[in-house]
């Protein structure tokens, strides 16, 4: 079976089952073993001298790992069973669209639940967030979690077959955790955060036109360009920006982390800023419409091909 058709069927496999607690209650899911790896080297080597260099060998040791894996299960893929079922199972189409559409029906009852529920998917503070900042944070984890969650793990599919999507996720895995720039993990976690960036370059761009077509947002280019480079992140405000000129909402601004007011600029500052679960709805719906656009995409590839 060609890995466009592999492709084709995850992607409607993941949209139909998502992540069924059943499952994963009874034996562990691979970003749990990938965390609990991460974890592992996170504790034993993440101390003393050298920690950039730790850091570095680690990750790479582990990703080698993760495409050996990679390759044994494209060995034994009982004619491309268990290749359909693994890519599925690093997909995130519905069990993101679930968080996302979760904000939108909780902010429907109240403004405390909206909080509860973004507060699961954000990292952000959220306790004094009014509504249209749950709505906004809702709307941006929306755009970033389908650029990391969907579009780069099929790019590396594509790319690289099972070896390539598990290295991806064990990188993006790995940056989730330790790639961030505090005392402990600013020289351990540095590789990680640069080889996430490295990865999810194509990804995020891609992600930022399949908005656009989604939406034929076509006069929206160029704000897309002005606006990407504001986010923090060399890849984020890709997605985040075509889908804020989508929408035509604002997105980013000021926000809370730990306590503290951080003053980021506004994403298309211009759209609209008194926004709710109207527009979180909005930015689920965009999430299927471009899911549909690349598996549409993905099954007249593998017609033709």
């Amino acid at each position: 079976m060609s890995c466009l058709w592999i492709l084709a069927l995850a992607l409607i496999l993941d949209a139909l089952m998502g992540e069924p607690d059943r499952i994963w209650k009874k034996i562990p899911h691979p970003a749990v073993l990938m965390g609990a790896a991460i974890g592992w080297l996170d504790r034993s080597f993440n101390e003393g001298d050298d920690r950039v260099r730790k850091g570095t060998l680690g990750v790479l040791a582990l990703g080698v790992i993760a495409g050996m894996v990679g390759w044994a299960i494209a060995d034994i893929s009982f004619g491309g069973v268990l290749e359909i079922l693994v890519v599925a199972v690093l997909l995130a189409q519905k069990s993101l669209t679930q968080h996302v559409q979760a904000v939108a029906d909780a902010l429907r009852q109240s403004t405390e639940s909206g909080r509860e529920a973004v507060s699961l998917i954000v990292g952000r503070d959220t306790a004094d967030m009014s509504d249209a900042a749950v709505a906004r944070s809702a709307i941006e984890s929306a755009a970033e979690n389908f650029s990391d969650g969907v579009i780069a793990p099929v790019f590396w599919f594509l790319v690289a077959g099972l070896p390539g999507i598990l290295i991806y996720k064990l990188v993006n895995t790995a940056d989730s955790m330790i790639g961030y720039r505090t005392p402990r993990h600013e020289e351990f976690g540095k590789f990680a955060a640069r080889l996430d960036d490295v990865l999810n370059w194509v990804p995020a761009r891609l992600t930022a036109v399949l908005f656009v077509v989604t939406r034929r947002a076509w006069g929206a280019v160029s704000s897309i360009r002005r606006d990407a480079p504001l986010h923090r992140s060399p890849n984020a405000g890709w997605p985040e920006a075509a889908m804020a000129c989508a929408l035509n909402v604002a997105l980013a601004g000021p926000r809370s982390y730990e306590g503290e007011i951080r003053d980021f600029p506004w994403v298309n500052g211009e759209g609209a800023r008194d926004i709710g679960a109207k527009e979180v709805d909005q930015s689920v719906d965009m999430l299927w419409s471009a899911w549909l656009i690349l598996l549409g995409i993905t099954i007249l590839l593998a017609v033709v091909t």
